[in-house]
């Protein structure tokens, strides 16, 4: 789906003064995945969804989304295939109404009306927008507009969703909703879904992590993978879940729990068994 090969980006690169966001990165997106962009500030991992997204181009190396490589020339294609929805909404959000917005999109591709109409009812079913679609955003909570936006790229119909840190401005409950949808994105549709983020909390139930530092690719593999691998997560300032730390500390005190541990259901999974050895109070 995506190639990215031997990719540099600077800012400011035919100026005087330079600045490298990126350095020989390499990796490689495949259909149907659902990819954690982890880092923290500075990484790199925002300037790499731009390049991916064809925001921006490369300084060096080469960058191709399904066989097409990723110029000037070939942007407008690109960004049809893959959807970017930045961290602030209202970044991306353009016309008044729910509605409105949503369309805007397909309306620019010059698409027939009655194919607008079918994407936009589509996505607005998707997102569980029916009640506001007709909504002036300017009255909507942040999560709410945030599914707008998302919405608003689903109509474009793009083989390949890049959320830029979604859920750093929702509420918890509503970041859990978003991550929930992401999920039934990939498994309804098929398509993509590249997360960047820096919660650790996240992303455990990825199919795979890519962990960025300093402008290059520090690991990449499954969840188990790299939350096994603290202490290097934590030369650069990453830390494992919650959950991964309280099954290190009970194994650290004598208990069989596997490591890592990821998802409570699999700490109370290793716990349980362990409850029956031991001793009874006896009164």
């Amino acid at each position: 789906m995506i190639t990215v090969s031997r990719v540099s980006f600077d800012y400011n690169a035919n100026g005087s003064n330079p600045i490298r966001a990126l350095t020989d990165v390499s990796l490689s997106i495949r259909a149907g995945e659902l990819v954690a962009l982890l880092g923290h500030n500075g990484s790199g991992k925002s300037t790499l969804a731009k390049l991916m997204a064809a925001v921006m181009f490369p300084t060096q190396g080469e960058l191709s989304v399904g066989g097409t490589h990723v110029t000037e020339k070939t942007a407008f294609d690109i960004r049809r295939k893959v959807g970017l929805v930045f961290q602030r909404p209202d970044d991306q959000l353009i016309a008044n109404r729910v509605i409105d917005d949503i369309a805007f999109g397909p309306e620019n591709l010059g698409l027939p009306r009655e194919v607008i109409q079918h994407r936009v009812d589509s996505a607005i079913a998707t997102m569980e927008l029916e009640s506001i679609r007709t909504a002036q955003i300017s009255s909507l909570s942040g999560g709410e507009r945030q599914r707008v936006a998302i919405a608003g790229v689903l109509a474009m119909e793009p083989s390949c969703f890049i959320l830029d840190e979604p859920t750093t401005m929702i509420a918890p409950v509503l970041a859990r909703s978003l991550l929930r949808t992401a999920h039934a994105l990939r498994d309804r549709l098929g398509v993509s879904i590249i997360h960047i983020t820096h919660f650790m909390h996240e992303v455990t139930d990825f199919d795979r992590i890519v962990v960025m530092d300093g402008g290059s690719v520090l690991m990449d593999g499954t969840p188990k993978e790299i939350f096994a691998r603290s202490e290097e997560l934590a030369a650069v300032g990453l830390d494992v879940p919650l959950v991964t730390k309280v099954g290190r500390v009970l194994r650290s005190r004598g208990l069989p729990i596997a490591e890592p541990i990821l998802t409570a259901e699999e700490l109370r999974t290793a716990i349980v068994p362990l409850c029956s050895t031991v001793p009874s109070m006896q009164t």
